[in-house]
């Protein structure tokens, strides 16, 4: 017995034992473990990625910064960004801020549909919508036959252009800033724009000093998250800017390191380093702004409309649902019929109408069948990992505010701010020899990319953990504890019913961000690790476009049906919320 007792006095247990008597040691413990992930899964990557940009045989050195600044190539690929973000980051405000305008402010109907309608080609992935686009834009299409019906000889816009990119990015990203701008809108004093108009100030003057000001914040902050997707698109740039012979930083990243020249990895890392000081100074440019910006908003959001528009409401309404339609409806509607042609490029009808194309997607194609499994599993790890590793940092977050929290927060968002592919480059450097000397075999495994999807989409749980638990009052939790429902008891009995919601709705958005996901695969799936993603990349870049068509019509399909589910489980969450 007492050898016995020896024995287990060094083991697992009584270092459990001990901790657990010591609560400042374990606290300290988790604390240190907490760091040590971070640094390794978070911040690491982007160390190594700078290093090797700045190194040549692990010799500190500028001869690739020299080698790629020097190149007139480059300087082609950095102004074909500029133009293509600044262009479409335009778009998305124009487009943003007068559907939040209209919506918020006007006399309009059935807001609730036209909030939807708006939304859709952000729920929809942008490589998708694009694709859905170039069909409606080809020369056998339907929309292409009432072009040339009419008269004046009109043609259907060339989307293979910097102009169709910029296009394209605009309408994949507006919802952002109406997001933002609605939110921050219908916080504003109604009391306040009245008292201006009674004191003489005109509707444009009103708008100029003192709507516009106090909507900066949201406009601001919708505008950058709107020019960081934009920056960091790889899908639409790679659909139409690659057969286009039009080069961007994220696809001249990707073509460096799949083209595996002598000095590769080090000319995309430089690439890298410089799209990521293209996403700081953006950030830098928001905080500007919102320095400048006053904040004066009522504590709850008015609803009701601020001005009618009368005889011109009918109008009005006709023109808002013909352009959501055909923005989000008709291409689709292309896009289908594309997937249901026996060869691309025959004309639509009942004898060239074949569902062969999904027949062999879904039951033929090992391929396409791999890539659902492999996202549905990516996508389902990468939510259940964010959703309890994401809640646990929200949770300290909101309820320990400090120092160390915040900076939690923001070593957990830096992944998410910085380009997809830079992210991914990130990930081959680390991953490849986390440790000099050792090669764990995570890259080219399906691990990277689970890692990689980790890293990059936990701060969308963090921050929709914190909305939730900023809406549930902490004397909730005093009273648990005064009542004994202390840890498990207190989250299963009384935290996560009233969590729920918040939290499953961001757990879906990461879940349907994986799922769907093509910037960091791009670089990091490896044979038989393919994605939905890289799989419809790989068809249209092949020219299968019937069967990419094909395979974006089930994952929309899809999508819709983890939508409408989700929909319908909160619908019936609320009605028994009010029941009890």
């Amino acid at each position: 017995m007492d050898n016995t007792a020896k024995k287990n006095q060094g083991g697992p247990a009584s270092w459990f034992s001990a901790l657990s008597a010591h609560p400042v040691l374990w606290k300290r413990m988790m604390l240190a473990v907490t760091l040590v992930v971070l640094i390794l899964f978070f911040v690491l990557p982007i160390v190594r990625l700078i290093w090797l940009s700045f190194t040549e045989d692990a010799v500190p050195t500028w001869q690739h910064y020299n080698e790629v600044l020097s190149d007139a190539g480059t300087w082609t690929v950095i102004q074909n960004t500029f133009w293509m973000v600044l262009g479409s980051t335009i778009m998305t405000l124009l487009l943003g801020v007068f559907m939040a305008w209209l919506i918020t402010y006007s006399d309009i109907r059935a807001k609730q549909a036209i909030h939807v309608m708006v939304m859709l080609p952000f729920i929809i992935p942008s490589y998708i919508i694009t694709l859905s686009w170039t069909q409606l834009f080809r020369d056998s299409s339907w929309f292409s036959g009432i072009l040339q019906w009419l008269p004046g000889n009109l043609e259907t816009p060339d989307l293979y252009t910097l102009p169709g990119m910029i296009f394209m990015l605009g309408l994949s990203n507006y919802p952002l800033v109406y997001l933002f701008t609605v939110a921050v809108l219908r916080k504003i004093p109604q009391e306040l724009l009245s008292a201006a108009r009674a004191s003489g100030s005109g509707k444009w003057t009103v708008f100029r000093k003192i709507t516009l000001p106090l909507a900066l914040p949201g406009i601001t902050g919708g505008g950058l998250l709107a020019f960081l997707a934009n920056l960091d698109n790889f899908g639409i740039p790679a659909f139409l800017g690659i057969p286009g012979n039009i080069t961007v930083l994220s696809t001249a990243i990707y073509q460096e390191v799949v083209g595996f020249g002598p000095s590769a990895f080090a000319r995309a890392a430089v690439l890298s380093v410089l799209l990521g000081v293209i996403a700081l100074l953006g950030t830098f440019l928001q905080w500007m702004l919102l320095r400048k910006s006053r904040e004066l908003e009522t504590a709850h959001e008015e609803t009701g409309p601020r001005f009618r528009l009368g005889v011109w409401r009918f109008p009005a309404e006709t023109a808002v649902w013909v352009a959501l339609v055909f923005i989000s409806f008709v291409p689709l509607s292309s896009m289908v019929s594309s997937s249901l042609l026996s060869a691309y490029g025959v004309d639509f009808s009942l004898e060239t109408i074949t569902f062969s194309n999904y027949s062999y997607i879904l039951f033929e194609n090992e391929k396409t069948q791999g890539a659902i499994g492999n996202s549905l599993m990516l996508a389902l790890w990468t939510a259940v990992t964010a959703l309890i590793a994401g809640t646990i940092l929200a949770y300290y977050r909101v309820r320990r505010p400090s120092t160390l929290t915040r900076s939690t927060e923001l070593i957990t968002g830096l992944p998410y701010a910085l380009p997809g592919i830079v992210l991914a480059l990130a990930m081959i450097f680390t991953w490849m020899e986390p440790i000099p000397g050792w090669n764990p075999g995570i890259y080219g495994s399906i691990g990277i990319l689970m890692i990689a999807y980790i890293t990059r989409f936990m701060i969308l749980q963090v921050r929709g953990s914190m909305t939730a638990l900023m809406q549930v009052d902490i004397s909730m939790e005093e009273a648990s504890h005064v009542f004994g429902a202390k840890g498990l008891i207190k989250w299963r009995k009384i935290m996560l019913p009233l969590l729920l919601p918040g939290l499953i709705s961001g757990t879906m958005l990461v879940f349907l961000t994986s799922f769907t996901e093509l910037t960091v695969s791009s670089l990091l799936m490896s044979a038989g690790n393919e994605t939905i993603g890289v799989t419809i990349f790989d068809f249209e870049q092949a020219g299968y476009t019937h069967y990419s068509t094909a395979f974006s019509t089930v994952v929309v399909v899809l999508m819709l049906m983890v939508i409408g589910s989700l929909m319908l489980a909160h619908h019936l969450w609320k009605k028994k919320v009010v029941k009890t």
